[in-house]
Order: structure tokens, then sequence, then C-alpha cells
């Protein structure tokens, strides 16, 4: 009976130490718990890194689609509180939502407004650059400075030559956005800065001519010969009339072009000839009878043409071989050309690619060919197909007078009076010469002419 309620006794005794252990682990597990969820953290689940990749239904496609649009709509707010929760659905209830039945619902085809937003922001910038692309920043700087000049729209889309041709309107709208819109109008000041010193300067070289400034140019007369001097004289008496890029040659060169167009004051318009039909010289042309000018051939006189020929042929080898002591020199004309004038060159005949200088008293204007060598060819400064290979000769005078004679069978404008076949005028300094749309200038050298007239005038009395 003892041995009985002894082992009894033990027995409960093993049973409440196993219970009072369990208790004691289970304790402090809950605090372990209590202390973790006060610190925040929560322990991980063991779970494989690994994705076990398979087919998914359409019904799984669809909740997939859907819920990536709702996550993209709740933001990054919405991610964090789900990451925090942790409460991530098991297995079986995995496996629930993949076997229960769901309806496809189509995904809404409006847009989120903040989608809209973005693509309205970067629809904006694309169109600025667009308008500036075709727009130069040079462009920006010569409607500027001649809307400054002339204030008129019209005269500047019809005076000033743009990288690319423009219409009126075009030149409007690009004018009011510089003036009103404050993202062209930025961009644009920021491209102007970045231009190059030296493309400044050739863009203000080409500003128009303001209406102040063409009133005192029309003020010099038209045979006073002005040289560089009267025109440095008139920038530094008007420095505020001209426009700060001007220069003495510049301002020559227009006064030249509008004494050229009768546009001084003390030149008037000639009026045209009073008759129904003027009669010009391409008409006068066409009038005349080819057949009527169709000679018998005549072999006695060919015969003289080839002698005459021949003779010619060997005189120009021999003006060839002294080539250079002889009559014309052509020079290229670029910025650093030399003075126009020495002790030699009487005259020069100035164009826009090269000029002539005139060392003898009389030479010849044309077009070379093979058969034909001449003092001046014309060819040399642009297209003279239209040209005759004889067009004109230039002479000397004693007294010191310039004149030219037409042999051509196009007419030779003087200062734009017509010069026609078989007629001569009489060249002034500064004169502009234009042959079949060459325009030349043609400029005197005035201190060995004067020369010349002393030499002439001691020589006459004897």
């Amino acid at each position: 009976m003892d041995k009985d309620s002894q082992g009894l006794l033990d027995s409960s005794l093993m049973a409440s130490g196993t219970a009072s252990r369990s208790e004691d682990e289970e304790s402090l597990a809950g605090q372990k718990r209590a202390s973790s969820q006060a610190l925040g953290t929560i322990p991980k689940r063991r779970s494989s890194s690994r994705f076990i990749k398979r087919k998914k239904f359409d019904d799984e496609l669809v909740e997939s689609s859907l819920a990536k649009s709702s996550t993209r709509v709740k933001g990054a707010g919405g991610v964090e509180s789900g990451r925090c929760s942790g409460s991530e659905p098991s297995s079986s209830e995995k496996k629930k939502v993949s076997k229960a039945p769901s309806t496809p619902v189509p995904p809404s085809p409006a847009p989120t407004p903040g989608l809209t937003k973005r693509v309205k922001k970067s629809k904006q910038p694309l169109q600025v650059t667009k308008d500036l692309g075709r727009w130069k920043p040079a462009d920006d700087l010569l409607l500027i400075n001649a809307v400054l000049q002339t204030n008129d729209l019209t005269s500047v889309h019809l005076g000033v030559k743009f990288s690319c041709r423009f219409t009126l309107r075009e030149v409007q709208e690009r004018w009011y956005a510089l003036l009103y819109d404050p993202v062209i109008s930025k961009l644009a000041c920021q491209a102007m800065r970045q231009l190059h010193p030296e493309a400044i300067a050739a863009i203000q070289s080409k500003a128009l001519f303001s209406k102040a400034e063409e009133q005192l140019l029309s003020k010099v007369g038209s045979s006073s010969q002005p040289t560089l001097e009267t025109f440095q004289d008139l920038l530094h008496r008007h420095p505020d009339a001209f426009y700060l890029a001007r220069t003495a040659k510049a301002l020559q060169a227009h006064w030249q072009l509008m004494k050229q167009y009768y546009l001084l004051e003390d030149q008037t318009v000639q009026p045209l000839p009073k008759g129904d039909q003027v009669l010009n010289f391409s008409d006068a042309e066409d009038l005349i009878d080819d057949s009527k000018l169709k000679d018998m051939r005549d072999e006695v006189l060919e015969h003289e043409l080839t002698v005459a020929d021949r003779r010619q042929k060997r005189e120009i080898r021999q003006l060839e071989q002294e080539l250079h002591k002889w009559q014309v020199l052509v020079d290229s004309i670029t910025g650093m050309s030399s003075p126009d004038f020495d002790n030699q060159t009487l005259a020069v005949l100035r164009g826009r690619m090269v000029r002539y200088l005139m060392r003898s008293r009389e030479i010849t204007l044309g077009r070379a060919t093979k058969d034909n060598q001449i003092d001046v060819d014309l060819s040399l400064e642009g297209p003279a197909w239209k040209i005759s290979r004889k067009q004109g000769v230039i002479k000397l005078k004693n007294n010191g007078d310039f004149f030219i004679a037409n042999e051509g069978r196009r007419p030779i404008y003087i200062d734009g009076r017509p010069v026609l076949c078989g007629s001569k005028w009489r060249l002034s300094n500064n004169s502009v010469v234009e042959i079949a749309s060459l325009r030349f200038v043609f400029l005197i050298n005035q201190d060995l002419i004067a020369l010349i007239r002393a030499e002439a005038a001691k020589i006459a009395p004897q």
C-alpha cells in the first residue's frame, strides 16, 4: 500500500513538473512575442524564394490586370500599408481564389486624370522646340534689328533675307511671340546670347536703313562725287541718327543705290515717253526680218576674213606674251583687298566678285572666247552668255574725260540710262554700269587724271 501510494506521488510530481515546465516555456514564448510586438518587429516567416511558374487561366489574367491597375492608382502609400499589415493570404486561400468563378470585368477605357496631365505636360515642350527649330537665333536677331530700324513688319518681310522663306503672317506671329510669350522669348534670348561675336557683327551689318538715315543720305548731291571722308564726317555729325554698326563704306554703297534709283533730293524721275505703246529694244529686235539680213556667199570676202582672222590671232599671241605689262589687271575682291588705285591705274571697274584695273587709255569690254580675246572679260564676274563678245569700249580723252561706247547688241545702262548700240556716254566717278544684269561701279583715280589734265593744258598753248 505504501509502495502504490509512493508511485502515485512520484507520477503526479513528474506530471506537475512537465506541466510547470510547459507553462514556463509558454510564458517565455509569450514574453518574447510581447517584446517583439513592443519593438515593432515581426518574426520572419520561413518561405521559399523560388517562383513556380504555371499557366494562368483567363479569369486569373483579368484579376491580375485589375490588381496591377488598382495598385498603380493607390500609389506608394497603399503599398507600404499593405506591407506593414503583414497579412499574406495562405496557400489554401490562394487555391480558393483560383477555384472560385470570377466574371471578367473589362477595364474602363477612360484614363485617370493623373495620366492625362502627364501627357499634356510632355506635349508642351515638343511644340516649343518645333517652333524654335524653324526660326534660327540669327533670324530672331535679324527680325529684332529690322523692326527697331523700320517699325514696319511689311518692310521687314520684303527687305530682310532670312535663313528660309517666311510669309508675312509667320513674321508677325514670331514677333508677337517674342514680345508676349515668356517661354519662347526666354529660349530665343538664351540662343541669341550664344551667337559668336563675328556672326552678330555680320547680322548687324545687314540691318535695314531707317527713314531718318535715308533722309540724311539723300541730302548728299548726285553730282558732288562724295568720298569715304564725306560719309565718315556724316557719321560723326549724326551719331544718334545712324545705326551703331554703320560704316562709311556701307553709307557710300547705299548712297550709290539711292542714286541709281533716283531717290536723292536733287534728282527727279524722268517721265515715260508719251504714246499708246512704248517701243523697247527687244520689241524692235523682233520686228527685224532675218530673211532680209541673209546675204549670198562671197568667196572674196571669206578669203579676206580668214586673212584678217590670222592677223588677229598673231596679234593675240603677241599680247599674251606681253600680258604682264599690259592694260587690265583682274583682282579678286576679298575682305583684305589692296587699295583701288596706284600710280599706274587710271580707273577701276569694280564688281561684286572681281575688279578690273584700267591701265591704258582704251580698253574693250565683252565676253572672251577661243577666237576672241578682249581686255575685260565680264564672264569672270558672273553669267555672261547674254553679253556680246565685244560689248563696248571705254576710252580716256586728252581732257581727262572717260567715255563708253556700246558696240554690242544689248544696251548698256549708265546710272539707269540706256546706251544703245552705236551710242556713247560720258562716265563720271561712282557711275553705276549695268551690262546684262551685271553691275559695276566705275571709280576714277582723280590724282592721276589731274596730272594728265595739267600736262594737256601745258601742251595745248604750244
